[in-house]
């Protein structure tokens, strides 16, 4: 008779116990609280960052039940880096021509007004779906600041398009998808566009 009732207890016991376990063996759910899209003018680079809208909106809702859960989209874009002078081969006739202060204000002019309409058509992309974003504007070589940027932003992933440069074109002017994917400290998605789409 004790022996049923120790029987009965620890059978009670362990079904009492059972719910516990099961909660602790449960995986927190995976969400990418951070993304990073890098535009530039190519078509490419915007088929990359619509790729991501129709992928991942889950992730990166606005809507208030979801914004405490949800992620960040940032959209970056490098401006290249203006050089004040230009350097003609040397020997007779050579010399360095130094750009005019209202040059160097033109062509700045230029840069952030281009920055500013690219980021301007990411936005409207982003908020037609509620996506929550913000933007990011960097000076320097792309491949390089975009390098930088997610290892200080500590992001979960990085998106570039692919510009589908052929081999000598890559051979010379080089990859920023290439670059990123050996070098970000992050996973990298690389998005290539339609054949339709792509630099022969």
């Amino acid at each position: 008779m004790a022996e049923d009732q120790a029987t009965t207890a620890m059978e009670t016991s362990a079904v009492e116990k059972q719910p516990e376990t099961t909660r602790e063996a449960e995986a927190p759910s995976l969400t990418t609280k951070r993304m990073v899209v890098a535009i530039d003018e190519s078509d490419s680079s915007f088929y990359a960052l619509q790729w991501v809208i129709d992928h991942f909106s889950n992730l990166l809702l606005t809507t208030q039940a979801a914004e405490a859960e949800s992620g960040m989209l940032t959209v970056v874009h490098v401006q290249s880096p203006f050089h004040h002078f230009a350097a003609f081969p040397a020997g007779p006739g050579g010399a360095t021509v130094y750009a005019s202060s209202t040059m160097i204000e033109s062509v700045r002019k230029a840069q952030q007004e281009t920055s500013a309409a690219l980021l301007s058509r990411a936005l409207q992309m982003c908020r037609a779906k509620q996506i929550r974003t913000e933007t990011l504007v960097l000076e320097g070589e792309a491949k390089e600041m975009i390098c930088e940027a997610v290892e200080q932003m500590h992001v979960d992933l990085l998106v570039v398009g692919s510009r589908g440069l052929g081999k000598i074109k890559r051979a010379f002017l080089g990859s920023v998808s290439d670059y990123c994917a050996h070098h970000a400290h992050c996973p990298i998605l690389i998005v290539k566009p339609p054949k339709e789409m792509m630099t022969k």
